[in-house]
């Protein structure tokens, strides 16, 4: 839990963030989110409930993906080659899928 905090102090003193005028909706909603940042309370002295509570917050807003775009170190090309074969996997997996779905609809609408 403690290199998540380090690595989300670190991004916020490296990102130097300011606050612009907003051009897009999306871009918008980003950087207010930014801005605004993460709170958790902290009922009863129990830190390790609220370090979980802020972990689940960081995931679902996208925070964690971000932090570990900005990593600061070398991936070995061998670490790359096996990332890139992974995601074909997973995208050709996805798309298997979405023609079985396909044609589960379309024998569903044509009723047979």
């Amino acid at each position: 839990m403690n290199s998540v905090a380090r690595r989300l102090s670190s991004l916020v003193r490296h990102s130097g963030f300011t606050p612009e005028p907003f051009n897009n909706g999306h871009h918008q909603m980003q950087q207010l989110q930014q801005c605004r940042g993460i709170r958790v309370k902290v009922m009863g002295g129990n830190l390790e409930a609220a370090l979980g509570l802020m972990q689940r917050k960081m995931q679902s807003s996208g925070i964690e993906r971000m932090i570990k775009q900005e990593q600061r170190f070398h991936i070995k090309n061998s670490e790359k080659r096996v990332l890139a074969q992974k995601n074909l996997e997973r995208k050709i997996r996805s798309e298997d899928l979405a023609k079985k779905l396909k044609a589960i609809m379309i024998k569903k609408v044509r009723g047979l």
